[in-house]
């Protein structure tokens, strides 16, 4: 028989019977029995340490306002029900240029590069945000210039190679107000913000982009679409280059240094498809 201290040490508690075990055998029992025992719970690893993550995506439903009949309504359908079928599902007819979405290279062209086939790492990029809100609310047909590009980057200096560059103008403010999005005058005709023919000509030809996007419907402002001029469009798409259209809380991302990840739907050859994007600063 063991004496108490030796069983204490063992078999870390008092008064435990050794019978035949050697320490080889206590310490195999011992070990089996900590393989047997439930582990706590444990907490998962943050996507990336100490950094913040703000969602920069519109929640779309069948409301959503769209530039119609340029794009059309989104139709969800609950079709599927616990109460019926035994489970909820919903079935989604969209248009690729539903809510926040990508404009990939093949949108104005035939091919060659899909949003299927955009490489993954111009997906991610650095985020470069300039803002053009205190013009656009006295002019809601404002769009960025180059002049706002040299004025941003004498500021935060040159935008660096593989950046999407996004203007926020301030109207993902009118989302919730009906009408306001699409900002139709009496005529009917839309009123809102883009892309300048210059400034994307200088970022294409200037500066190294993967990217440009805005916090409107589209590239352009709508402006160019009444005379059938998507210009911006034009100069931005192909040769891999992506558009991204109605980003959402600009505000929460700062102008500079932030990273931009677009969690873009992978379907076969699109010409562009809704996008969860974050910005991760």
């Amino acid at each position: 028989m063991c004496s108490p201290d030796v069983m204490k040490l063992v078999h870390g508690q008092d008064g435990h019977q050794c019978g035949g075990h050697s320490g080889a055998d206590a310490e195999t029992a011992t070990t089996a029995e900590a393989q047997d025992a439930p582990r706590p719970a444990r907490a998962p690893a943050p996507l990336i340490r100490g950094s913040r993550v703000s969602d920069l995506t519109h929640t779309f439903g069948n409301d959503f306002p769209v530039l119609e009949p340029i794009v059309l309504k989104p139709n969800i359908d609950h079709f599927a029900h616990i109460a019926d079928e035994g489970f909820n599902a919903n079935k989604l007819e969209i248009d690729e240029h539903t809510g926040t979405h990508v404009d990939g290279p093949a949108h104005l062209v035939d091919g060659p590069i899909y949003t299927d086939e955009i490489p993954i790492d111009r997906l991610i990029a650095p985020l470069c945000v300039i803002r053009i809100g205190d013009r656009v609310a006295k002019d809601h047909d404002a769009t960025l210039t180059a002049d706002d590009i040299l004025a941003y980057e004498r500021r935060h200096g040159r935008i660096p190679d593989g950046a999407l560059v996004v203007m926020d103008s301030g109207w993902c403010d009118r989302i919730n107000t009906p009408g306001a999005y699409i900002n139709r005058d009496a005529d009917g005709v839309p009123h809102f913000p883009g892309l300048g023919f210059d400034a994307a000509e200088f970022l294409v030809r200037e500066r190294s982009i993967v990217a440009a996007g805005t916090d409107t419907p589209s590239l352009d402002a709508s402006k160019n679409l009444q005379i059938d001029d998507p210009g911006a469009h034009r100069i931005i798409l192909g040769d891999m280059r992506y558009g991204v259209e109605n980003i959402a809380n600009l505000d929460t991302v700062p102008d500079f240094g932030a990273t931009v990840l677009v969690g873009m739907i992978k379907h076969r050859k699109g010409f562009a498809g809704p996008c969860r994007v974050f910005g991760i600063y």
